[in-house]
């Protein structure tokens, strides 16, 4: 989950590189470093912390070379330190290496140096890289297959840029696992692992797969497979808008991100769904006629968004759905096969535990979708289909805009699949309408907060707090506690509010807060009545409905607009988003980068 960035052309690397850096710290943020390529000279300077740490070291102007690469970590072998800090280099400092992703048998690699006479100083798996580069290298005295004959003793995952004064006008990378894109400038190239690090300076990309290489130099790219096989790319054009990646006057990206839903949705929306015409969606051929199950995989808050959405498919589908953690549905023989349709979730497409359970589905000849935020990214590439979300760049590590495009697209993917069924009903039509009408609805969510920041500053000194709801309420729940988790550090639990006399009321005693979610008239009485439960208890209760309430003694009552109940979670889910951050923010914690996350993970 770190993040890597490199550049080889005219202008000084350092400004560029710390640029990409500062861009992708969402990736990690335990330390960070720069490698510069300089006279034959590999010159180093790295730092604990943030990547502000490193920009504001005194060695760094000593920097001045065109070529460079750097890294921004988010530890996994090894405390966070300055030795544990990326680049690292061999032991006759000739190869500098920097590493995305995990390297598993790196014990048994480093006991393999050892024995030769190599002498590791840091703590990470990736130290052995560039030691067994330079191991191979000593044999055959070829760099280039030096790094492949190393590449093939990896086990594990890998995005990597390496920098050699024996190869003075390059820079090499790899890819196994882990994301890595190639920038095109004029007279200049440039490396990251996420396009918005490297969008202010080029919208022209190239995308390496599994097992490949590239050779960059200013003036061009050549690819190559694992055995140094020559392979040809074409150029991909991305048209995100450099200026949705900065904070635009917003004090965090997270309040930008919450804030920009409604113009999220609408264009996620887009022209896939108009009244009076079928449902559609650009280059997606499916055919339903022998589906009989449909799988959601997805991790964390993409998860959540297919918790959300279950409803709609078996309602309008009249098809069974299981909604399944990645990180589970890879390790436990799922049973599906050629009738199955296994749609997959994720933000950033790079998602480890669903990138292998996408894999594992397609050899159990599964049909598969994949919903991505990121063009170009793995899943895209491997699944059978693709529909994009057009959240934009998200920056904040919570996710918010995202999810609730997520929830919009998999809604309007329920009624696609309806249509293709012969599903039609005037509640789908009508339906369709409520969909529509979110964009709107989203902006009257966002124009009364003062009430839910005013809460917010009455509770967030407290160390549990519990979220209760039913029905299509209860995965907004969950989605409400992971935001609260993820940002304050809150110890939070959400459960289905039916459950609560199961146990979990054991749990409610005087001052507890409880968030309470009841948005369908069908279920109102019943969640009432579980919020009186908790009341009589000593609860402090935040109520957030669309139905009218009866006289309650509840502290805190948030009004959203009227929707149809499968849509409700893209509109409920704003003001626990709000929540969520007003509370961070009463903490004075970090709301974009908080502790030990990265945004996206892509090691298992």
């Amino acid at each position: 989950m770190c993040g890597i960035v490199g550049y080889i052309g005219t202008k000084k690397a350092v400004p560029v590189l710390i640029k990409g850096l500062l861009s992708l710290e969402y990736r990690g943020y335990d330390s960070s470093g720069i490698c510069v390529l300089d006279n034959n000279t590999l010159d180093i300077v790295k730092d604990k912390g943030r990547v502000k740490n490193l920009e504001n070291h005194p060695e760094l102007s000593n920097l001045v070379g065109n070529i460079g690469v750097a890294h921004t970590r988010w530890a996994t072998h090894g405390v966070p330190s300055k030795e544990n800090a990326h680049p690292h280099l061999d032991n006759t400092k000739t190869f500098a290496v920097v590493h995305n992703g995990i390297i598993e048998n790196y014990s048994e690699i480093k006991r393999f140096l050892e024995n030769n006479g190599y002498t590791l100083i840091s703590q990470t798996d990736t130290e052995v890289i560039p030691n067994l580069i330079s191991y191979y290298y000593s044999k055959i005295n070829n760099v280039m297959k030096a790094i492949t004959l190393a590449l093939k003793d990896l086990k594990g995952s890998y995005a990597l840029e390496i920098i050699t004064p024996l190869l003075k006008d390059s820079i090499i990378i790899a890819r196994k696992d882990s994301p890595l894109v190639v920038g095109i400038g004029n007279t200049e190239n440039y490396i990251a692992s996420d396009i918005p690090a490297i969008l202010e300076f080029t919208n022209k990309f190239y995308f390496l797969e599994d097992n490949e290489l590239a050779m960059i130099t200013k003036d061009k790219v050549d690819f190559f497979d694992i055995d140094l096989n020559n392979l040809t790319k074409e150029i991909k054009n991305i048209d995100w808008d450099v200026n949705s990646s900065e904070k635009n006057g917003y004090e965090d990206y997270m309040l930008k991100e919450i804030y920009e839903q409604p113009k999220a949705i609408a264009e996620t929306i887009g022209s896939r769904l108009n009244i009076n015409e079928k449902c559609h969606f650009d280059d997606l051929n499916i055919d339903l006629a022998d589906i009989n199950k449909i799988y959601i995989i997805a991790c964390g808050t993409a998860m959540h968004s297919g918790l959300a959405t279950k409803y709609t498919f078996e309602h309008f589908c009249n098809l069974p759905v299981e909604v399944d953690a990645a990180s589970e549905f890879r390790y436990r023989n799922p049973l599906i096969d050629e009738h199955t349709f296994c749609i997959f979730v994720s933000q950033s497409g790079e998602t480890a535990d669903t990138i292998a359970a996408l894999k594992l589905a397609k050899n159990l000849n599964s049909k598969t979708l994949a919903i991505v935020n990121v063009i170009g990214s793995s899943l895209t590439r491997i699944a059978d289909y693709t529909i994009y979300t057009h959240a934009g760049p998200e920056i904040a590590v919570a996710s918010t805009k995202a999810y609730t495009c997520q929830v919009v697209i998999l809604n309007i993917l329920a009624v696609y699949f309806a249509e293709l069924l012969g599903l039609n009903s005037k509640e789908l039509e009508d339906f369709k309408e409520e969909i529509l009408n979110l964009p709107e609805k989203t902006k009257l969510v966002l124009g009364n907060t003062d009430i839910i920041k005013n809460f917010a500053n009455k509770v967030y000194s407290q160390k549990d707090i519990f979220f209760i709801g039913r029905n299509i309420d209860y995965p907004v729940c969950m989605e409400g506690s992971l935001k609260l988790k993820e940002i304050s550090y809150i110890h939070s639990e959400a459960y289905p509010a039916g459950e609560l006399k199961h146990g979990p009321i054991a749990l409610i005693e005087d001052g507890v807060t409880v968030i309470g979610i009841a948005t369908n008239k069908n279920l109102l009485g019943k969640t009432i009545s579980n919020i009186e439960e908790v009341i009589t208890r000593g609860a402090n209760v935040m109520m957030l409905s669309n139905q009218n309430l009866p006289n309650i003694n509840i502290s805190c009552n948030i009004s959203i607009p009227e929707c149809n109940s499968f849509l409700s979670p893209i509109l409920s889910i704003i003001p626990l988003q709000l929540f969520a951050y007003y509370i961070a923010k009463y903490k004075n914690l970090d709301v974009d980068k908080p502790r030990n996350l990265a945004k996206s993970v892509t090691v298992e």
